[in-house]
């Protein structure tokens, strides 16, 4: 794929995402890896206005060589790709549901969200909690950096979730089935769920390999 095509592609995720609601104001950053480093989104820009042209290009070793400055969190990018050569993506948002979870006091750390649908066994896996940093600490990159070789997708307390992917593509539907199931676990609060067994969840992980 092209460069022009990677940065036309993270204009129309970014204004879907931002016309849906899923992110506001300037908030929530994309990055994509190219064959010599990544595109990012600048920093202070709406993922619903971008242009192409002036997305930010960092090199391999996350040097800032061409576009706007890149979003004030390309360290939480660079930490995921730095323990996920598979990653192609990754996005990261401030979306309300999946924040309003990270903000609860009696989740489980190891694994927020439990498996209440098949599409979030295989899209997420298991979601681990990250410790609340002060935005731009670069605690917080060695905290992901941590979890990074056995999650794909964290969520960061207080904040929101970080999510790789395969393709921008898969990266952006696994937060959107992250951020409905977030949804869904607020909504079923107090209510006597019934999520997958530990068996269906392992049927699925072993078909699908944790995530799609």
């Amino acid at each position: 794929m092209t460069e022009t095509r990677q940065r036309e592609d993270i204009v129309r995720f970014a204004r879907s995402i931002f016309e849906r609601g899923l992110t506001f104001g300037s908030t929530g950053n994309i990055s994509v890896r190219t064959e010599d480093g990544w595109l990012m989104t600048p920093t202070g820009s709406s993922m619903g206005d971008l242009d192409p042209a002036r997305i930010s290009k960092l090199d391999a070793q996350g040097n800032h060589i061409d576009g706007d400055a890149p979003t004030k969190e390309a360290f939480l990018h660079t930490a995921m790709y730095g323990k996920r050569s598979d990653a192609q993506a990754i996005v990261h948002l401030h979306s309300t549901h999946s924040v309003a979870v990270s903000c609860l006091h009696h989740v489980n750390k190891a694994d927020v969200l439990p498996p209440l649908t098949a599409y979030y066994v295989m899209r997420i896996g298991t979601l681990p909690l990250i410790d609340y940093y002060a935005p731009g600490d670069i605690k917080l990159a060695k905290a992901v950096e941590e979890m990074a070789s056995d999650h794909h997708a964290v969520l960061l307390a207080n904040h929101g979730p970080v999510v790789a992917g395969k393709s921008l593509a898969d990266a952006v539907y696994a937060t959107e089935e992250l951020e409905e199931t977030a949804k869904l676990f607020l909504m079923l609060q107090n209510l006597n769920t019934a999520p997958l067994t530990d068996a269906q969840v392992a049927e699925l992980r072993a078909r699908f390999g944790g995530k799609v």
